[in-house]
């Protein structure tokens, strides 16, 4: 087996701002295995949040090559673990290396990846598209440039309230919050109540990821469902956000890849929680992984591609949060 590492600069469409950063341009790395005839490909992107960037991905799998190049009909599972025990510093090079070998393995045995683990598609969710934070004029522009039936709202701003406000009134579209850890906790009680009368769904990270006596009273007191993303971010995360929030945003870099994730959305279902996995802003490459995961979640961010200017790579496409899988067998991805 071959491993090849390939970095990219992928260009958005316009300025994509939450509540603590803004960019123009994200980083990724793609990382591709090949076996004589087949290849499997994996990304993770750059994030200052998590001090993640793509030339200490490429170190930390260049130190490994040997032995993941030495690896041999290891079935994905017992790769993670062992990869997990060299990379557990590291979980976004983690994911790049899993969803690649998770792809390259179902190419192998002729299946895409979710017929590989027996899932049934019929009733896949359908994924939002994001709004970033901007002017809200900007905001109402660029949700009337792609007409969705489900919209995620980045917040954190003091007009808020005023923004969700207008951006109703040119949408009937189901309406989710993200505000990126942006919010107090007497702030969140209160928007909740306002929001659900503004058609919102759900409330996505309000208050700083630590800050578990506020998750609790927020869980107690919110009129809206609160699901974790920065709280949530690796397997035994899961447990800790149980009766802290109502569901958890499962992010495939932030926990190691498809591995990691499909144990912490069982986890999560066993506990009665709703269940999502996240996106960053990445190609197709890895949202067309998080695709073969739809069958065990009740929402899904998985936007990141539709944001970009140019794609990398083709895969999995959407269409007005629809989401129909490539004819290709593993994760269905092909490098342009």
């Amino acid at each position: 087996m071959e491993l090849k590492l390939r970095s990219f600069n992928l260009k958005l469409k316009h300025t994509f701002s939450i509540s603590r950063e803004s960019y123009n341009v994200q980083p990724t790395l793609i990382v591709e295995l090949k076996d004589g005839d087949f290849s499997g490909f994996g990304e993770a992107t750059s994030n200052p949040y998590y001090n993640i960037t793509v030339e200490k991905m490429m170190q930390d799998l260049t130190v490994l090559k040997p032995i993941i190049e030495a690896t041999k009909d290891t079935a994905p599972e017992e790769f993670w673990k062992q990869m997990y025990a060299h990379l557990k510093h590291n979980m976004f090079a983690l994911c790049a290396l899993d969803l690649a070998y998770n792809d390259l393995f179902a190419r192998k045995q002729g299946k895409k990846l979710y017929e590989l683990w027996n899932y049934d598609i019929s009733s896949n969710p359908l994924t939002n598209y994001t709004i970033g934070i901007d002017s809200i004029e900007k905001m109402v522009s660029k949700m009337n440039e792609l007409p969705w039936p489900i919209y995620k709202i980045k917040l954190g701003t003091k007009e808020d309230i005023k923004i969700v406000a207008e951006l109703r009134k040119h949408t009937n579209a189901i309406f989710r919050i993200d505000a990126n850890c942006g919010w107090t906790v007497d702030e969140t009680i209160k928007n909740s109540k306002i929001l659900r009368d503004l058609g919102v769904e759900f409330l996505e990270q309000p208050l700083k990821a630590d800050d578990w006596d506020g998750h609790k009273e927020v869980y107690q007191k919110s009129v809206l469902p609160v699901i974790a993303d920065e709280s949530c971010q690796v397997e035994a995360d899961v447990a800790k956000c149980y009766n802290h929030f109502h569901g958890v945003n499962v992010k495939l870099v932030k926990c190691g890849g498809l591995t990691a994730a499909r144990h912490m959305l069982v986890h999560a279902k066993e506990l009665r929680m709703k269940t999502m996995v996240g996106c960053m802003t990445e190609s197709s490459v890895g949202i067309s992984a998080i695709a073969h995961l739809l069958p065990l979640l009740d929402y899904v961010d998985m936007d990141g591609a539709l944001l970009l200017s140019e794609d990398i790579a083709t895969g999995v496409t959407i269409k007005y949060g629809i989401t129909t899988y490539s004819s290709l067998n593993g994760t269905g991805v092909a490098l342009i």
